[in-house]
């Protein structure tokens, strides 16, 4: 059956020419195509253009974990099997994608085909920037465009220190949009609804970030269970437990995803690039090109940090997260891992000939 995209019932979910071009082939065999809303052991709630179905995942589960079908794909579906079985899934646009807290260090896809990252950041305590910082450098490192929403900005009452706190956030996330929200006002909500309607949004955030009161804001309608959140500590337990993909009624979707504690980097120098812009602005100006930003002669990393205009603290951050990726990539590369052992080698070799000279020059 071929039905064009702007008739097409799957339109809402964000069907499209070019994801009715990828699917043709499968067309042909007599296949259905529909949006994956959740998977949950083994199995997967779809949406199609006859309804939802559940159906069994067992073919599209491979080795790679990164290659197993999560919330967001566009699911190729065998509905003549009994239970429907998943073929395949389309070639996905974007992928937001975190390390595991294992120690095998596998990546684990959180959610596919994803416009906006939503980052939801409480104001029920001190800002932590380094945690915005991750999020940020995973969500440009997708594909997707990436929106600070400081939520619970109704327990901030004094507009000069919210304005303070949006300004901090600003510097930690150069080129996004901070946008702070008080669900319970509704205060902002119609703002993040206009950017919402124009895609796939995947909303992400630690454990009492207000997430899941945050969404049922867009949904109009208290569709996410909400959890009380500890006095003690300002946190809260896990409301969401699975991803979840939701049709807004303003337009576009929102995948909810349960509450992270970790947020461990997977192959995203890019994204850690992109979140500390400022700073490869200024590496590109140093005298060389391979400047470590430590001890170099004409380093303009250095000398921004010297005069003032480059935080150290983002600086720190930003040499935290490069080593924490490179580490990673180490543990799978023997190459990489050969290149680190190596320049481990020459430092420590040059730092103990620099004490020998110090000390020859004492005596």
């Amino acid at each position: 059956m071929n039905i064009s995209s702007s008739s097409h019932p799957l339109t809402g979910y964000g069907w499209d020419t070019d994801w009715e071009a990828a699917f043709a082939p499968y067309a042909e065999q007599g296949l259905v195509v529909g949006r994956v809303v959740r998977v949950d052991r083994g199995l997967c709630d779809i949406v199609t253009a006859e309804g939802t179905l559940r159906a069994d995942t067992a073919l599209v589960t491979p080795r790679d974990p990164l290659k197993v079908i999560c919330t967001g794909d566009w699911a190729v579906v065998d509905t003549v099997a009994d239970p429907p079985l998943v073929r395949t899934y389309l070639p996905r646009r974007t992928a937001f994608v975190r390390n595991t807290s294992s120690k095998r260090s596998e990546g684990q896809i959180l959610a596919a085909n994803v416009d906006h990252a939503i980052i939801a950041v409480p104001l029920t305590g001190d800002l932590d920037l380094g945690r915005i910082e991750r999020f940020l450098a995973l969500a440009w490192e997708s594909g997707a465009q990436p929106l600070v929403v400081l939520t619970k900005a109704d327990l901030v009452p004094d507009p000069v220190a919210l304005s303070y706190l949006v300004e901090d956030v600003e510097t930690t996330a150069p080129g996004v949009q901070v946008l702070p929200v008080s669900s319970a006002l509704g205060e902002g909500v119609e703002i993040l609804q206009a950017v919402v309607a124009g895609g796939t949004s995947v909303l992400l955030g630690p454990s009492g970030a207000g997430k899941s009161t945050l969404a049922n804001a867009l949904l109009g309608e208290d569709v996410m269970e909400v959890q009380a959140i500890r006095d003690v500590d300002g946190k809260g337990r896990h409301t969401t437990t699975t991803r979840n993909l939701l049709a807004l009624p303003g337009g576009g979707v929102l995948i909810d995803t349960p509450g992270l504690r970790g947020v461990g980097l997977w192959d995203a120098e890019t994204g850690v690039g992109q979140v500390f812009s400022e700073i490869e602005e200024l590496a590109e100006q140093c005298r060389f090109h391979d400047c470590a930003h430590e001890t170099e002669p004409g380093c303009a990393v250095l000398a921004a940090l010297e005069d003032g205009s480059l935080p150290e603290r983002r600086l720190e951050s930003y040499r935290k997260l490069l080593r924490e990726n490179q580490r990673l990539l180490a543990k799978t590369d023997a190459r990489l891992r050969a290149e680190i052992r190596r320049d481990w080698k020459l430092k420590h070799a040059e730092g103990r000939a620099a004490m020998e000279a110090k000390g020859r020059g004492l005596r």
